[in-house]
């Protein structure tokens, strides 16, 4: 009964056009009265407990530090990296779009700066080169979410703090899954590359155009080196390689590449805490609804319902993906966390299934939901920056989330593909 009532709110609330963060704080009010268990004190002690987390102090760093990269020409040079060295190929700037895609998304850890990011810079040069505007953005949007799984992802911290999974763990284990989102935009795009053959490609580059390029990179390459490495070896925890990375971008920003100035970091940080403001807003509203969750037993009851699944994990996996994917269409990926991670935790762990790896794949199926209308959180900033509706962009990226897809299957029925990766990074 008490699993209805909360869904029944939270989802109508929702649907009437509610902030998720004030659905999930009366969602739990709501739950308090059914319980005959209702605190303010309670629910104003467990709003800032949410909020107040040293692991949490992860996530503006690293915004901020997308912020940095963004404004002070690292991203532009990533591009530039990119294109000497794979833009002469047929359908060559698809591919850069996709590198440029992995190496941003080692740098930054949000699909939607990501998304804009490129956007920006590569989607009229696309179209100048003849791709439509729906194959064009398409295909930013589908690189854009590849952030949230290579590390350092804003998204695994969340995940982390509200399931309690070790974060250095989903980092490493993100790399491989990470790196197959790349390899499959690059088959899906060789075909639509191949389908347009007479497209002329860029010009070849010249060995000393290239080191050139790879010259006045290094600097942004060296930032996930530092970040990897760093927590490789021990040296610093993912709360404290967010601040080497907000630092890092600060100083290579200001005093190497110097596209900003003092003037503009107010801005940058004003943004910067802007977003900070709305997701942690919505983490300490969530850890409100989680305690709730918790005293009224709810993963027990989920438990019980999936209880016919629960010894057979691949067919289990294959139900909580299919629930994910539902309502990943309708909502953000970060509230999809903070919401349904600690109900379906408990789940997981009593079918035997790795936490880490769930996590892994849960952060998977929430974003491949920002590609899906009609919340399409990433289609919608794509939307924006190629002024283009949204018809328009789901024509050019349904094929990318049909691949996605199908890589989803194939992690869960070979799980190892994740798991035996992260044991030998980490």
């Amino acid at each position: 009964m008490i699993l209805t009532v909360f869904l029944v709110v939270l989802l109508g609330l929702i649907a009437l056009g509610m902030p998720i963060a004030f659905a999930l704080i009366i969602s739990a009010i709501v739950m308090m009265f059914q319980l005959d268990f209702y605190d303010t004190q309670l629910l104003a002690q467990n709003m800032l407990s949410g909020a107040n987390s040293f692991t949490l102090m992860a996530v503006p760093l690293f915004m901020l530090a997308g912020e940095l990269m963004n404004a002070g020409g690292i991203s532009r040079r990533i591009v530039h990296l990119a294109n000497t060295f794979v833009g002469h190929i047929q359908g060559g700037l698809g591919y850069v779009a996709i590198f440029a895609s992995v190496l941003l998304a080692s740098l930054s850890g949000s699909a939607v700066a990501d998304a804009a990011a490129l956007g920006s810079l590569l989607i009229p040069m696309l179209r100048e080169r003849g791709y439509n505007a729906g194959q064009a953005s398409g295909l930013i949007a589908a690189g854009g979410i590849i952030a949230p799984i290579i590390p350092p992802s804003i998204s695994f911290i969340i995940f982390g703090v509200a399931t309690n999974v070790s974060i250095t763990k989903l980092f490493f284990a993100g790399i491989a899954p990470g790196l197959m989102m790349g390899l499959t935009l690059i088959a899906v795009w060789t075909w639509v590359a191949r389908k347009h053959g007479s497209i002329e490609p860029s010009p070849r580059e010249s060995w000393s155009t290239r080191l050139k390029a790879l010259r006045g990179s290094l600097w942004a390459l060296f930032l996930p080196v530092i970040i990897i490495g760093g927590l490789r070896g021990g040296i610093f925890t993912p709360t404290e390689a967010a601040v080497v990375a907000a630092v890092y971008a600060l100083l290579v920003s200001l005093f190497v590449y110097r596209e900003i100035g003092l003037r503009d970091l107010g801005r940058l940080f004003i943004n910067a805490a802007r977003t900070t403001a709305v997701v942690m807003f919505l983490v300490a509203a969530a850890m409100v609804s989680s305690y709730m969750i918790t005293l009224a037993d709810l993963p027990q009851d989920l438990i019980a319902l999936l209880e016919p699944v629960m010894d057979q994990p691949k067919m289990l996996m294959f139900a909580l993906l299919i629930l994910l994917t539902l309502v990943g269409t309708v909502m953000d990926l970060t509230p999809t966390i903070l919401i349904l991670g600690p109900v379906l935790m408990p789940v997981v762990v009593k079918a035997g299934i790795d936490p880490v790896y769930f996590g892994v794949m849960f952060v998977m199926v929430g974003s491949v939901g920002l590609l899906t209308p009609p919340v399409g959180t990433v289609l919608n900033v794509v939307c924006g920056v190629a002024r283009i509706n949204m018809e328009t962009i789901c024509r050019g990226v349904w094929r990318y989330v049909v691949a996605y897809t199908l890589l989803l299957a194939l992690l869960v029925i070979f799980p190892e593909l994740i798991t035996v990766p992260a044991r030998w990074m980490h």
